[in-house]
């Protein structure tokens, strides 16, 4: 294996297949990046077998192909470390990789290319085409919401559901729920559901760009697929059933609140700082054209803060979590933002007061 390429041709889809790695393995071979030179073709792989990430580049310059795996960190550092637009120069010496870029040397360990492990492709999958924008949208409307090492292991991630001309993202974590919804070209009769587990839609929204360019999905009965122009990412599903959101968004509630977004979002912020840095509890306390935020904390300090808004109705006062509500002012865009209550011991919910494609729910705390 031989060939030269340009640091930063080599370094961008260097850096997000060396995001999938993990540090700490327990296969030697898993710290490692498998590297393909096919044609004029450099392939990157990088997994830690419940992600994949394969990026590929075209190569200038290519003496002989081949294939082996180097440590991915230590390969990232040197090519970080190079000046910019330095041309490197890999070539395989038996059991070592040599890299040369100006008057730097660079000699590397490897592991053989057969014992790095690869993901099958499934047959019968389920396949469809969104722009990269939109399904960032998803990620980012609702990733928030997933749990971090619950037990109820089908939480930490992220339901992806797929219907006829929709594509819909539900995350929770028990104590709150973000669901978001896109019009995307699906012929899908059924309602098709799957649970991405948290590393894999992190990874994922990483590849993303801002761009119009398209996805192309693929999803199997254990595998979800994405292709960007240079990229394949693969991630495992969740084998688990989600909880069924539709009955977790509370319907009917009576006490509707129109507020300034940025408001009540600074607001929020100013209350939290003397909330109980435990429970993160503040007070809510509801009358006319009028709400008033309440924070304390056991060293007996106090914030309140007043806030002019669109409320008639009956006073009410209840309790949440403000690190929750603030997650959702922080993600939803609009100037306004619309907040639907039925009583004190019933879920809020959130959403952006003008016609959206996101709704939040974020239960109430007893104080």
């Amino acid at each position: 294996m031989k060939f030269t390429i340009n640091r930063e041709a080599l370094l961008k889809p260097l850096q997000l297949v060396a995001g999938v790695v993990e540090r700490r393995q327990t296969l030697p071979v898993l710290s490692n990046v498998l590297m393909v030179v096919d044609g004029d073709q450099l392939s990157l792989t990088g997994t830690d077998l419940e992600v994949e990430l394969v990026g590929r580049v075209t190569l200038d310059e290519v003496s002989e192909g081949g294939e082996i795996t180097v440590p991915a960190r230590k390969l990232m550092d040197i090519c970080k470390s190079l000046p910019e637009n330095a041309l490197i120069e890999f070539s395989q010496d038996e059991q070592r990789v040599k890299l040369k870029a100006g008057r730097s040397r660079f000699t590397l360990s490897t592991l053989p290319a057969n014992e790095f492990p690869s993901i099958e492709e499934e047959a019968g999958s389920m396949t469809f085409t969104i722009g990269q924008t939109r399904l960032r949208r998803l990620i980012d409307r609702t990733g928030f919401a997933m749990a971090q090492q619950d037990v109820r292991y089908y939480l930490n991630g992220m339901l992806i559901e797929v219907s006829q001309n929709t594509l819909r993202s539900v995350a929770t974590d028990g104590h709150r729920l973000a669901m978001c919804t896109v019009d995307a070209d699906i012929n899908q009769q059924d309602r098709h559901q799957v649970i991405v587990p948290r590393k894999g839609i992190l990874e994922m929204a990483r590849l993303l760009t801002e761009g119009d360019e398209m996805v192309h999905i693929s999803i199997g009965a254990n595998h979800i697929r994405a292709k960007t122009g240079d990229f394949m990412f693969t991630s495992k599903l969740v084998d688990g059933k989600f909880p069924d959101y539709d009955r977790v968004v509370p319907r009917g509630g009576d006490k509707i609140i129109i507020g300034d977004r940025q408001e009540l979002r600074q607001a929020f912020q100013r209350a939290s700082i003397l909330s109980n840095e435990k429970y993160r509890g503040i007070r809510l306390i509801l009358s006319d054209g009028m709400l008033k935020v309440m924070a304390n904390n056991p060293e007996q300090e106090e914030a309140e803060e007043e806030i002019n808004l669109a409320y008639h109705g009956e006073t009410m006062e209840i309790g949440f979590n403000v690190s929750y509500l603030l997650d959702v002012l922080s993600v939803i865009s609009g100037e306004s933002v619309k907040i639907t209550l039925s009583d004190t011991n019933s879920s809020a919910l959130l959403e952006e007061s003008d016609t959206s494609d996101s709704t939040y729910v974020v239960m109430p705390m007893r104080l």
